[in-house]
């Protein structure tokens, strides 16, 4: 017999942050996965059109790491009706040498949330200018807002300018910025006006055509998209990534089957086999990264399992450290 540990949502907030060392643990598995130690088997999906839903299933082993895990996410269209949140998610986290469960992470997409950020940190410290004044933000969802938190764990910056569909979003969205990292934060009137005053931009949308527009790059730009994490979304104006300097991706595969890169190969501006540099190769040190404060540099971010095995383990830590969850007997 053996224990298995049960974690709630509420749990993993209270135990689990973003914060620097989530951003250097986000950096180091990335820096694996790009010298090829991670083992990242296909993804599976699997549609339940009898109820409007969809299931994916991801999972990774990272050596070094005592702990796999298996991440599911159901999505299902009608569960507002029913008073239910459309998108859950859980982690089951099992040993890395016996393969029993040890844990089950039912975070609801809390930690899948904070992987997207802690990557969008990894991109901008090795991306974004030295120096910025300036950043913004396309969408007032909670991963905009966790992207928000993790620009500013590498680079200190004292506005903020925010544009997202929808009345009162933007503006609830500010306030709650303003309470959380205590900065000026501006509501725009459009989406050209953040993207031309931004020193770094972030998108993080549902956009399933573009919405960033090729002529408002300006030199020392820097943009995280994180939106296109299906082939049917699109944040940026193809021509983007051909006009920047850099263009930098988190998987190229992903990237080319359901990212930016997309996009841009099914509008004949790259090649099917379009290979970019990936964050890791620059967290590694193996390609370099910004090189002058005028560089136009594109960081597209469409999430790896590599992660969620590294954040899940995280998370497992922080719930003993602090006594967290409950366990039962298997």
């Amino acid at each position: 017999m053996s224990n298995v540990t049960i974690l709630t949502e509420d749990d993993l907030r209270s135990g689990v942050e973003l914060d620097a060392e989530l951003v250097a643990l986000a950096e180091s598995t990335l820096r694996a996965l790009t010298e090829g130690a991670v083992t990242v088997p296909p993804h599976l999906t699997m549609a339940i059109e009898a109820h409007h839903g969809t299931l994916d299933v991801s999972a990774a082993y990272v050596p070094g790491l005592t702990h796999f895990a298996i991440k599911v996410t159901p999505s299902f269209g009608d569960n507002a009706g029913l008073g239910l949140p459309n998108v859950g998610a859980m982690t089951v986290l099992l040993d890395s040498e016996s393969g029993i469960a040890t844990a089950v992470l039912l975070d609801n997409g809390y930690l899948t949330g904070l992987r997207a950020a802690a990557a969008g940190a990894v991109a901008a410290k090795h991306l974004a200018p030295a120096e910025i004044h300036t950043a913004g933000v396309i969408g007032a969802g909670a991963q905009a807002e966790l992207q928000v938190q993790a620009l500013k764990e590498v680079r200190d910056f004292s506005e903020l300018i925010v544009w997202a569909r929808g009345t009162g979003k933007s503006e609830a969205f500010a306030l709650r910025i303003r309470n959380t990292l205590d900065i000026s934060v501006r509501v725009a009137a459009t989406v050209e006006d953040v993207a031309r005053k931004a020193d770094v931009l972030i998108t993080a949308t549902p956009a399933e055509k573009p919405i960033i527009k090729r002529d408002w790059l300006r030199p020392g730009l820097h943009i995280t998209a994180i939106g296109a994490d299906a082939p049917n979304k699109n944040e940026l104006d193809p021509r983007i990534l051909v006009a920047a300097d850099r263009f930098v991706c988190d998987r190229n595969e992903q990237s080319r089957a359901m990212g930016e890169m997309r996009a841009a190969i099914a509008a004949g501006l790259l090649e099917d086999d379009h290979v970019a540099d990936e964050i890791g190769e620059l967290a590694a040190g193996t390609k370099p990264g910004r090189q002058s404060e005028d560089e136009i540099t594109i960081c597209d971010l469409t999430g790896t399992p590599a992660l969620d095995t590294a954040i899940a383990e995280h998370a497992c830590r922080m719930a003993v450290q602090f006594g967290l969850g409950f366990e039962v007997e298997n």
